[in-house]
């Protein structure tokens, strides 16, 4: 039987991966405590402050600690320098300045920020729907039908 750390593997990182995972928990926090919540509650001055504390917080975990986090692992675990090129599979992706036939260079440096500016869209979109939502719970979707002279509903059939 072979025993096999997973967090040993190559390319895994502990610190990012909590830093991710609890982030996103954090962000995710704020839909039970909406639902929970009356709409027409006003917050207290120390609910408002605690609660932009707490946002405070996790905004800046999410764009200064878990991309920080994933920069260092990039950097320092997975040696993505600006001096190692990818290649891509069968050498698709050499570039011609080294010998191959793509027009462009690439470095690993590159995929690690367009990786960074993927996790910002990430927790961009997250904040936005998160914000939406909360802006929104109130809302309930109803349909009205409109009713005839009789009070009884116009519907048609289709």
């Amino acid at each position: 039987m072979l025993a096999i750390d997973i967090l040993r593997w190559p390319g895994v990182n502990q610190a990012f991966l909590f830093s991710l995972v609890l982030t996103t928990a954090m962000s995710l926090v704020v839909i039970p405590v909406g639902k929970r919540r009356k709409f027409d509650r006003k917050a207290t001055w120390g609910e408002a402050m605690i609660a932009s504390a707490y946002i405070f917080l996790v905004l800046f975990l999410a764009f200064g600690v878990v991309p920080h986090q994933f920069i260092d692992h990039a950097d320092k675990e997975l040696g993505w320098r600006k001096d190692k090129l990818v290649y891509g599979p069968f050498d698709i992706l050499k570039s011609d300045t080294v010998g191959g036939s793509f027009p462009i260079t690439i470095s690993y440096e590159a995929i690690r920020d367009i990786v960074v500016v993927g996790i910002h869209f990430f927790y961009i979109g997250l904040m936005i729907y998160l914000f939406a939502w909360w802006q929104k719970r109130d809302v309930v979707v109803t349909k009205e039908v409109v009713a005839s002279s009789y009070g009884r509903p116009l519907v048609k059939k289709s």
